[in-house]
């Protein structure tokens, strides 16, 4: 087990310290314990934002040996300046643009992201594992990068629920269903290439960081703000 996903074991096992609501003075916590330490919704940021970075910092390493591997044939870096797959789900182009949006939004505009990229990372995991251009570690980081992505929407998602539980959004946050999620195709209705899906995704990981840590400062504004 590599020490990233070590780490995304420990973010799941954090986040499930935290409870829904409480009956009585006893919290309900997952899998029916009593007793169990409650997390801030503060905390529930902290370690989404943190595991979020986790993940930009993953997507650039592949990103920087997608480069390396192609930078002999630039035919392949000038193409990646397509559309990405995500382009249909509307994302506010900056810092200030994303703080005029409405909470619920914003977390909408996260969720969909964070599933629109599972399972493009799992098949590009699968491409490179057929190709003996890419050694095993490169592979199996695209796999990492999958389970990250699902670990950290489940992650979205409790923090959603906690927000929701103290009022602080509507219940109206919806992101797209796994069996709606977007399939990767470039401009011309081709599959893109690996090196596309590895740029788009570092570029949307680091829109998702970014988008958590605003989100937060509008929430939590007197937490690290």
């Amino acid at each position: 087990m590599s020490r990233n996903q070590k780490q995304a074991v420990l973010f799941v096992a954090l986040l499930c310290l935290d409870l829904r609501t409480h009956v009585g003075s006893a919290p309900i916590c997952p899998h029916g314990h009593t007793g169990c330490h409650i997390l801030s919704l503060a905390d529930l940021f902290d370690r989404v934002i943190q595991h979020s970075a986790r993940l930009h910092g993953l997507s650039s390493d592949l990103h920087s040996e997608f480069e390396q591997y192609f930078l002999p044939s630039k035919n392949h870096i000038g193409r990646v300046y397509r559309k990405c797959h995500t382009s249909s789900i509307l994302t506010p182009n900056g810092k200030e643009n994303a703080q005029k949006l409405a909470r619920e939004e914003l977390t909408e505009v996260i969720l969909k992201l964070l599933t629109a990229w599972r399972d493009p990372l799992s098949q590009l995991h699968q491409s490179m594992a057929h190709q003996q251009d890419f050694n095993s570690f490169s592979s199996n980081k695209a796999l990492e990068l999958s389970d990250m992505v699902h670990e950290l929407r489940k992650g979205v998602e409790k923090v959603t629920e906690k927000m929701q539980l103290l009022g602080m959004i509507s219940n109206s946050v919806n992101g797209l269903s796994s069996s709606e999620a977007l399939l990767p195709a470039s401009e011309s209705g081709e599959a893109m290439s690996d090196y596309e899906l590895v740029y788009c995704f570092r570029r949307d990981s680091d829109k998702v960081q970014n988008y958590l840590k605003i989100l937060k400062c509008r929430i939590v504004p007197e937490h690290g703000c």
